[in-house]
């Protein structure tokens, strides 16, 4: 049974409801659909579930209208897909922007309401008809002949019962290897060219392939090669190359001490610490917007360089389309420029789920929608794409940390931020990084070293606080990291730091005892700021990772409200060239904004998500 059916615009502007089935939701599922799914470019999908009910909607493009409709999640009601078309074609007939009330449309949405349960009831009885028939197919295909010599008992995947079991237990007296032998040597004549029918078997002359080695379908051309070597003594076999030790020139070995970059150990190693850090100059993350209007007005010139060529080459037959063509777009005329625009998106290195999701989206919103006089489909589907990506990269909430840590001083307490990811991404390397940064703005920093089971952590996140003149709180390894970090910010709180910058050991998704460790350390210290540190370079992988994270700390969370990841931090973005999906891939999977972009190795390398730059490499 229907819970509810709701009409409103885009605009939100709700235009009719249902009075007979107006029962009262439980919270609120038609703005949660809204918030998390239209507005997410996540209305291609099926359907949307929230608590006990299951949304399921459809768009008039051209009009800007929406139809949704709730039901019970345990209920499968066949007949709302068919009811939310006709709803759809019948109300677009009495549609008038002027008007605000429908009351008359009720009469006319029960007569549709009991054609579409009609049919429902007519496709739920012949479901229940084939249902048999589906058993019976399955357990055919153990008497159905798959091939021209193989035999009954061949096929007994299905569930075929005892008698099945008999047949097959009967045959395996010797037949059943003579079938495997026949096999071989029937694979090998085809492979030399002799008859198939001929299924004669030599025993002697299979036991001599075997002892020389030759098994499986490629046995007699083994065998030729054999007979072939018959002059020869001995084949010797071909000697495995060993690497050796490149050397670039003569002077190499000199050139060893000039490569040499490590800190000179001595009593006063840190007056060379204190030059490194005064030397870095300013963070690229206040310079971003110089350096992004720049890149953005040579990609707006090459545009501009590339547009004449494409007006050369399809002007006429453009122009001739959009004469002769359909005034409302159909599913058919879309599907070629979102073909082709998907295979752009993956070509840059988008996931393929979320390319696929994205057009659906995308053909979603455009579907019945009319199209403008002497407009291409395909720079209308680039638009509706370039508009779609914006919304998604833009983040929906305030991704202001200075005021974050500003409001938390003013509570005295510290700002703490946990920096999680998997193995070998540059937790480490960039969250100097951003202590760096907060240090160019007078804030005071601690770092807290909770990698406690990788070799070496420790001390690489002591030489970064040596050289940024920060001091690190640490307890060595094989410790609880969630109980270094809760003495961590408590020593921050003694001291008076208004920042504390938690280390974390990289883990994979599925490693389970290392995603519990820190599933309590984010429940146990409640970060103000939880960050996912991923790598630029990957592409599907991106999905499993993120969603995997979030989905551990949801499922491993002791308290009601459990705490996901809040932002991202992409790194090695500097090589990548205009690989950028994974930017794209995982702010649609996780929710999360992108707050800082790795890209170089020095304290300065650290910058903000160009959101507009992102998004002209990507449909480029």
């Amino acid at each position: 049974m229907l819970e509810q059916l709701l009409i409103f615009t885009r605009g939100g502007l709700i235009l009719w409801t249902c009075k007979e089935i107006g029962n009262a939701l439980k919270g609120s599922p038609i703005d949660t659909l809204i918030r998390s799914c239209l507005l997410e470019e996540r209305s291609g999908e099926v359907s949307f579930n929230y608590g006990a009910y299951t949304l399921k909607w459809t768009f008039h493009n051209d009009l800007g209208l929406v139809f949704v409709a709730v039901y019970q999640r345990i209920l499968q009601l066949l007949y709302v897909d068919d009811l939310l078309c006709m709803v759809k074609e019948s109300f677009s007939e009495v549609y008038d922007p002027k008007v605000m009330s429908y009351d008359e449309f009720d009469e006319r949405f029960r007569q549709l309401r009991m054609e579409a349960e009609a049919r429902g009831e007519e496709m739920r009885k012949v479901k229940v008809k084939v249902k048999p028939l589906n058993g019976v197919k399955k357990q055919g295909k153990v008497l159905k002949p798959e091939g021209g010599n193989k035999k009954e008992s061949d096929g007994d995947g299905g569930d075929g019962g005892d008698e099945v079991k008999g047949n097959v237990s009967s045959l395996t007296n010797g037949n059943h290897k003579m079938e495997d032998d026949d096999d071989c040597v029937v694979n090998g004549k085809e492979n030399s060219g002799g008859d198939d029918n001929n299924v004669g078997v030599d025993v002697s002359k299979l036991a001599k392939l075997r002892s020389k080695g030759v098994r499986g379908r490629g046995g007699l051309r083994k065998a030729e090669s054999v007979g072939s070597n018959k002059g020869s003594s001995k084949v010797e076999p071909p000697k495995k190359a060993t690497k050796k030790n490149r050397v670039w020139d003569d002077a190499a070995p000199k050139q060893q001490e000039k490569l040499d970059f490590t800190d000179s150990v001595d009593e006063n190693g840190g007056n060379d610490s204190v030059e490194v850090a005064a030397d870095q100059g300013e963070s690229m993350m206040d310079k971003e917007e110089v350096l992004s209007s720049e890149s953005e007005s040579d990609d707006d010139e090459q545009r501009s360089d590339e547009k004449p060529e494409a007006k050369k080459k399809g002007w006429f037959s453009s122009v001739f389309q959009s004469i002769t063509g359909k005034a409302n777009l159909e599913r058919t005329d879309l599907e070629p420029a979102l073909k082709a625009l998907k295979e752009r998106l993956m070509t840059k290195n988008v996931a393929e789920e979320i390319a696929e999701k994205l057009c659906e989206s995308v053909e979603a919103s455009l579907e019945g929608k009319k199209l403008a006089s002497f407009t291409r489909i395909s720079s209308t589907v680039q638009g509706a794409m370039e508009e779609a990506l914006i919304r998604i990269l833009t983040p929906r909430r305030s991704i202001d940390i200075m005021r974050d840590v500003h409001a938390a001083k003013e509570q005295r307490r510290p700002y703490v931020v946990v920096f999680v990811g998997v193995n070998g991404v540059g937790k480490s390397t960039n969250l100097a990084k951003v202590a760096y940064w907060l240090q160019q703005h007078k804030v005071s920093v601690m770092m807290a070293a909770c990698d406690t089971f990788r070799s070496g952590a420790v001390e690489q996140l002591r030489t970064h606080a040596r050289r940024l003149q920060i001091p690190i709180f640490e307890k060595g390894y094989e410790k609880d990291p969630a109980v270094v970090a809760k003495e961590a910010i408590q020593e921050a709180t003694r001291n008076g730091s208004d920042v504390v910058l938690v280390d974390t050991a990289g883990r994979m998704q599925d490693n389970e005892p290392l995603m519990r460790a820190l599933s309590k350390l984010i429940n146990l210290n409640k970060p103000d700021l939880v960050l996912f540190v991923g790598e630029a370079l990957v592409g599907n992988d991106a999905v499993d990772q993120l969603s995997k994270f979030n989905q551990k700390l949801s499922d491993l969370s002791t308290s009601g409200n459990s705490r996901l990841i809040d932002g991202i931090l992409l790194t090695k973005f500097d090589t990548i060239d205009d690989k950028v999906g994974a930017a794209l891939s995982m702010v649609y999977i996780s929710g999360a904004p992108v707050m800082f972009v790795g890209c170089g190795q020095s304290y300065t390398d650290l910058k903000q998500l160009n959101v507009k730059a992102i998004v002209k490499t990507l449909l480029k």
